[in-house]
């Protein structure tokens, strides 16, 4: 794999790999499905659920929706059980299979209880320390990974390295952001969710697919409202079939452009 110099940091240049643009057709054929965290790692903890599972649930249930309802798409999930998958890896299952859009699955928390709703996240430069605090959670994941030193080269979580992340992915910024959008519009006018919006960041298990990705928050387990909505099934089916309508819409505004 080509690998690219970037910037100087101490003594040392820090390099990434680099993942040259791949000129696609404008057909959607293949979606990741990335539900976040699993087995050794739980992720987010409520008073009464896992991140781990209760996002494992609402992929299952986009991934049902889509295979019933837009049968010529093939969907792939980085894992369909209690199962932990590393960060790269998951990246490497969509690149593997020339995914046309990735999808990563989570739930957030805060130390503040009263705060609620969902968020949507695509690759980019943190504007914020709360975005940095969000990527930098997310991106902890690494830690339970063996030989992640060597995985995530030159990643440190430094301004620099958020800076190299956001480089990967401007070829497919302008997607990711369009379907981020539709993705929070549903939530916030069919679901009936408060939605938080759109937000950029540098999270790992964008930064190496090579396609349009997104990281959605469905909700925080820290506020007790929001932990018992999604603790229910209609909330996770509220939740999976506004990102399956999201899908469907993006999928119609790619293909018209043919």
């Amino acid at each position: 794999m080509k690998r690219r110099e970037f910037v100087q940091k101490s003594s040392a240049l820090v390099t990434l790999p680099f993942f040259p643009f791949q000129q696609r057709e404008a057909k959607i054929k293949t979606v990741v499905l990335d539900p976040g965290h699993g087995g050794k790692d739980p992720g987010t903890v409520g008073k009464v659920l896992k991140e781990k599972d209760v996002v494992l649930n609402i992929a299952l249930k986009v991934g049902e929706y889509i295979e019933k309802n837009v049968p010529n798409v093939k969907v792939i999930f980085t894992r369909e059980t209690d199962k932990f998958i590393e960060l790269n890896e998951r990246a490497a299952i969509a690149n593997r299979n020339k995914a046309d859009l990735f999808i990563s699955i989570h739930a957030n928390a805060i130390s503040n209880p009263k705060i609620y709703g969902t968020e949507t996240w695509v690759m980019g430069l943190h504007k914020s320390e709360e975005n940095l605090s969000v990527a930098k959670r997310e991106n902890s994941v690494i830690l339970y990974e063996e030989n992640y030193e060597q995985h995530y080269e030159g990643f440190d979580n430094s301004p620099e390295s958020y800076i190299l992340f956001s480089l990967m992915q401007n070829a497919y910024l302008e997607n990711s952001l369009k379907f981020a959008d539709k993705i929070e519009k549903q939530f916030k006018q069919r679901a009936g969710r408060h939605s938080r919006g759109v937000k950029q960041a540098g999270f790992v298990v964008l930064y190496k697919t090579a396609t349009p990705s997104v990281l959605v928050e469905a909700g925080f387990l820290s506020n007790a409202n929001e932990e018992k909505f999604l603790a229910t099934k209609s909330g996770q089916d509220l939740i999976a079939s506004g990102i399956y309508r999201a899908f469907k819409d993006y999928k119609s505004d790619v293909e018209s452009l043919n």
